[in-house]
């Protein structure tokens, strides 16, 4: 990883000492966009910064990339406070947290106010959506990985404004399920159904054209490929879309 990425920082919230890691490529122009990209829980900063190379990512299309840390809860995992079931004693406000964050970090690097952007794996993709929901005045897009939408969330959700939304998503995934679990038989709360959280915002953006297509299968021997739907001519040019 290259030196300046390796660096912890701090950020005071709320009482509570909280911390991150940022990458910024080099000679970044004023006025670039900004991606905040969240760990899975149980799992940290450094490992999403590794996993997701995302620093490369940044490099070749200028932007500023934060690696949030989440705060452990009494299983000493490290987390995001979307409301799992098993949270419910939890208050940490990540949410008051991240937009704080953004705000110092916009001031710091002349970053776009127009351009903040969140992705995140599993509970990170979880925790996009809260913010898609919660603080859309502050982000223009989303792209959860591996996330899904509390039924909380998903009832209360109305968002300020309108914006893009990107998933991807296993259909055999064993940890977030593709159909949801709204009886919440696997412990971590009642959550939707990827097909019912994708039409969603599709109908939130009133998106008129449809797309699917299947795209090149580029490792024939891992018995997957990817199924690409593509929600378009939506409000403000904005787009919903599935992997």
């Amino acid at each position: 990883l290259p030196a300046h990425s390796q660096q912890l920082h701090s950020f005071n919230h709320n009482g509570l000492e909280r911390e991150y890691y940022l990458y910024i490529p080099e000679s970044l122009p004023a006025g670039s966009p900004l991606v905040f990209v969240f760990h899975g829980y149980g799992s940290n900063a450094t490992n999403i910064m590794v996993y997701s190379g995302m620093n490369d990512v940044a490099d070749e299309n200028k932007f500023a990339v934060c690696y949030p840390v989440g705060t452990t809860d009494i299983y000493g995992e490290r987390f995001w406070n979307v409301g799992y079931e098993f949270h419910s004693s939890e208050t940490v406000d990540d949410l008051g947290f991240i937009l704080e964050l953004s705000q110092s970090l916009e001031a710091q690097y002349f970053i776009s106010s127009n351009n903040i952007f969140s992705t995140g794996m599993s509970n990170g993709g979880d925790f996009s959506y809260l913010i898609a929901c919660e603080a859309s005045f502050r982000f223009q897009a989303i792209a959860p990985v591996a996330g899904t939408m509390m039924t909380w969330i998903f009832n209360s959700c109305q968002p300020h404004e309108l914006l893009s939304v990107f998933e991807i998503h296993g259909t055999n995934d064993s940890i977030t399920l593709w159909d949801g679990d709204l009886d919440n038989s696997e412990g971590w709360g009642a959550y939707m159904g990827t097909n019912s959280i994708i039409q969603f915002w599709k109908q939130q953006n009133n998106c008129q054209l449809f797309l699917s297509d299947t795209l090149d299968n580029s490792n024939t021997s891992d018995g997957s490929f990817i199924i690409s739907e593509r929600y378009s001519d939506c409000i403000h040019s904005n787009e919903v879309k599935l992997y």
